[in-house]
């Protein structure tokens, strides 16, 4: 495929936890546990182009469970960058439920070869939105604007189980300092 440069302005998103052993706009994360589009040989950085998606994405990718203290940040990709976005007719396998040789393979050959900075392909868990991934060993790695500071992801409570009496809290929804809005149940038929 040949690369294509973006026209306009985008945004993407990326969720992680500001005190772990990494920065949240790094590629390490992958190179320990690759993901559908990469390889160890291959790290990559994998964003969102929408902060829900990319809620969706750390829900998946936690088996219903929530790691701590999970913050987001925006990206800003100027026009002019090149990017290629996948053909799911040319790779049937993208979507497979275990990633695939088939996406391993050819995520690994477009971070090789460096064909574009950005490859889009689609979220397996939102089919009509897009993840962005990002080659860091690209020479316009440098053109791309991480924001310098994080903001706190708020978990709606209704994403998640009940959880036994035992259990830590649960993510809550409320804004720091107010309290936690309460549910009227519906009376039984």
């Amino acid at each position: 495929m040949t690369a294509q440069q973006l026209r306009q302005i985008t945004k993407c998103y990326r969720i992680g936890d500001p005190a772990g052993a990494y920065p949240i706009f790094d590629p390490t994360g992958s190179k320990i546990a690759p993901g559908r589009w990469n390889t160890p040989a291959s790290p990559m950085i994998y964003t969102s182009e929408h902060y829900s998606t990319a809620m969706l994405e750390k829900l998946v990718h936690g088996s219903g469970m929530l790691p701590p203290n999970q913050h987001y940040i925006e990206i800003l990709l100027p026009p002019g960058l090149s990017y290629e976005e996948l053909d799911t007719a040319a790779l049937p396998a993208w979507a497979d439920p275990a990633p695939s040789f088939a996406s391993k393979s050819y995520g690994e050959d477009w971070y090789q070869q460096r064909r574009s900075l950005l490859l889009f392909v689609p979220s397996v868990v939102a089919r009509l939105e897009f993840n962005i991934l990002i080659n860091p060993s690209h020479p316009e790695f440098p053109s791309i604007q991480a924001a310098p500071r994080h903001h706190p992801v708020w978990w709606d409570t209704r994403l998640f189980p009940v959880a036994p009496a035992t259990s830590a809290p649960t993510p809550s929804s409320s804004p720091p300092g107010s309290a936690p809005t309460r549910r009227r149940r519906r009376p039984a038929p």
